[in-house]
């Protein structure tokens, strides 16, 4: 594989997914081309007590940036998390689950 194309210049994507029971992400670069070429998957299991977590903290613990800047209401943990974002210059752009199938593909093994 070259790495030729990791380089600040081109836009990296996270890709992320949180079942009942886990977490699962993928981590891509865009080349020059456009295509968005892999470079870390990660899955990790939840705890019981992340388990116990309502459906959009377990969703949140998997980033799901989008929601958690636009919320209205939020918990205190959901809060902590979006002023952590806000160092950050992101683009983020909600991701189809048909079109999300790696990172809901480790989420759920």
């Amino acid at each position: 594989m070259c790495c030729e194309y990791r380089s600040w210049e081109f836009p990296f994507c996270l890709q992320y997914d949180a079942s009942g029971t886990a977490v699962g992400a993928t981590l891509r670069q865009k080349d020059a081309s456009g295509i968005a070429n892999p470079l870390a998957f990660v899955s990790h299991k939840l705890t019981m007590t992340q388990c116990r977590r309502s459906t959009i903290e377990r969703e949140a613990y998997a980033n799901p940036l989008q929601y958690i800047r636009e919320s209205a209401t939020k918990s205190a943990k959901l809060l902590q998390w979006s002023l952590a974002l806000t160092e950050f210059d992101l683009d983020i752009n909600y991701t189809k689950n048909s079109e999300n199938a790696v990172a809901d593909c480790l989420s759920r093994m």
